[in-house]
Parts: structure tokens; C-alpha cells; sequence
């Protein structure tokens, strides 16, 4: 088995598509640390501090003021108040939310990464896996091994695994190097404030508790890495279902863009909750960001996630080991 999955990780190697990713991490994080370098010196000047107090205070009056715009929905107009509410909450305890550093960045990162833009890495990582064993004419010749159907598309399934964690692994070190240098590489140690939750309107504190920034930042990418290992299970199945490799990464970017548009555009549609692609951002129970959806938890959101991959993983080894490959 550990031959096959050798096998496996060197195709993925060979195909340079880990080493596409690699560019494109090089490519977008110095420019996510440019526009927040930006931004932190922008909203400086204009305020006339560096003050983080006055900063966090200019967001809340910001916020107060979008909530008086009638053009807003209201399942955006809870959003924002709970949003304030929880800023306050930081004001108030003497935190600061976005202290700058390394650490800070690749955790402000992933919370922003892991509903669209990690997805999207895992897909292209994924989508071909099994597809492009048609498309280039190679799979009669695989499964006329003597090797079971089932251990080929299992050592597969393990090296994407083994792909997708070494994708997070590389999103977290790049970060912290390329952000460290601009920010600092200090703050592990900085206290973050997690254990908010939200009970309709309101806005729950009283499982609130600090955590050093270096535990955060484990959970967070702990979180992202689960979220990425569903999309790549999903897109396992879509690999093995459809034999064109175009057809195989379409379907799977499409359906992971229009999950985030249907959360944003239609979020009292309370059967979004039931889609993977709506409980991606796992990462947000952790910083206790407002959930737009009705009736989502991270126990439920874990539930869904772990459900479409293990009914993924059944559709994926069912076609696989009976179909014609003479077909």
C-alpha cells in the first residue's frame, strides 16, 4: 500500500500542480500584506493616530452608520450589530483584535481564506486526480494491475490528503515569513478573546475566554484543514464521476463560488445549511463571527462537512471499482 501511495504523491509532484499553488501563495500573500500594510497606514493618517483604541472605535461609528443606509438587508443589519457588539467587547477589555505581527496575519488569513480562497487551491490540487487518469489514456493500463480497484482509488485518497496538508502547512509558513517581515514575527504569545456565540440577535459572551495567539492559530488552521479535506472529497467524487479533467475542475469551482454567492445573496434560505459549501468557515465559530444562516453551529457545520464527505467517499469507490473501464 505505502508503494502505491508513493506512486500517487509522486504523480501529484510531477504534475506541478503543488508547485502551482506554491506560486500563487508567493504571488497573493506579499499582496494581501501590501493592501493590509495599506490600509493599517491609510486609516493611521486619516485619523491622525496610531492609537488601536481610536481605530476599533472608528470601525463601530462606521458600522453604526451603514446600519442606518434602508438599503441594507436585515439579515445583513443583525449581522453588523453583532459584529459591533463584539468589537465592543474587545474595546472594552483592553484587546486588540488586529495587533500587528506574523502571527496575526496568517490568523486574520485563514478566517478570510477558508470559505473561498483555500477551496479553490484544494480543487485544482484535486480535481484531476482520478479524471486525468482518462484524459491521458493511462487508466486501463492502471487497473489492469493485480492490485484491487479499491487500494488504487484509496492510496489517491490518501496522497490528496497527504497534498492538502501539505497545502495548509505552506499557507501558514509563507504567511508568517512574508507577513513577519513587513509586521514583525513577534505576538505568539498575545492573548485573542474567543467563546462568542450568537443565540439569535443577541450576542453571547459568557463562554468568552482568552487564548494565547499560538493555540488560536492551531485551531484555526486545524479548522481550515478539515474544511479543505471535505472539498477535496467532495471533488474525489466529481473526479472519478466525470472523465474529463476541464469538465471535473469546473464543476468544482463553480460549485464552490456559488455556495458563498447563495450565503451572501439569499441567507434566509434556511436550506443553505444543509449544503457543503455553506459550512466551509469553520474558522468563524472560533473568532465568533456572525453566522448569516439561521440554525448553524460549528457541532452542525462539522456534522454536514463530515456527512457529504463519507456519502462522497461511498459514491466515489462504488463507481470506481464497478465500472467498465472499456466503456
Amino acid at each position: 500500500m505505502q508503494h502505491l501511495i508513493y506512486n500517487e504523491m509522486m504523480k501529484l509532484i510531477r504534475k506541478k500542480r503543488i508547485w502551482v499553488i506554491a506560486l500563487i501563495l508567493l504571488i497573493l500573500i506579499p499582496i494581501f500584506t501590501y493592501a493590509q500594510y495599506r490600509t493599517t497606514k491609510e486609516t493611521m493618517e486619516r485619523l491622525g493616530t496610531s492609537d488601536w483604541h481610536a481605530l476599533l472605535t472608528q470601525q463601530i461609528v462606521d458600522a453604526q452608520n451603514r446600519l442606518s443606509s434602508n438599503q441594507i438587508p436585515d439579515e445583513w443589519k443583525k449581522y453588523l450589530k453583532l459584529n459591533i457588539e463584539q468589537q465592543q467587547y474587545y474595546l472594552d477589555h483592553d484587546i486588540n483584535p488586529t495587533a500587528p505581527g506574523g502571527p496575526t496575519f496568517i490568523r486574520k488569513f485563514v478566517e478570510q481564506a477558508v470559505e473561498l480562497f483555500l477551496p479553490l487551491l484544494v480543487v485544482i490540487l484535486a480535481a484531476d486526480i482520478v479524471s486525468s487518469e482518462h484524459s491521458a489514456g493511462t487508466i486501463k493500463l492502471l487497473l489492469t494491475r493485480p492490485v484491487p480497484r479499491f487500494k488504487i482509488l484509496l492510496s489517491k485518497y490518501i496522497a490528496l490528503l497527504l497534498g492538502t496538508s501539505f497545502l495548509i502547512l505552506m499557507t501558514a509558513v509563507l504567511g508568517y515569513v512574508i507577513s513577519g517581515a513587513v509586521f514583525g514575527y513577534e505576538g505568539w504569545t498575545m492573548p485573542v478573546l474567543t467563546g462568542f456565540s450568537q443565540n439569535g440577535n443577541n450576542l453571547v459572551t459568557t463562554h468568552v475566554h482568552l487564548l494565547p495567539q499560538w493555540k488560536y492559530d492551531l485551531m484555526a488552521y486545524g479548522l481550515a484543514w478539515f474544511s479543505c479535506c471535505a472539498i477535496g472529497t467532495i471533488s474525489f467524487m466529481v473526479s472519478v464521476l466525470v472523465r474529463s479533467t476541464a469538465s471535473s475542475m469546473g464543476i468544482m469551482l463553480a460549485a464552490v463560488i456559488s455556495g458563498g454567492l447563495l450565503s451572501q445573496l439569499a441567507p434566509s434560505w434556511e436550506a443553505l445549511k444543509y449544503l457543503a459549501f455553506t459550512n466551509l468557515g469553520l474558522t468563524d465559530y472560533l473568532s465568533g463571527h456572525p453566522t448569516l444562516v439561521e440554525g448553524m453551529s460549528l457541532p452542525f457545520s462539522l456534522a454536514v462537512l463530515i456527512i457529504w464527505s463519507l456519502l462522497s467517499l461511498l459514491v466515489a469507490f462504488v463507481v470506481f471499482t464497478r465500472r467498465d473501464i472499456l466503456a
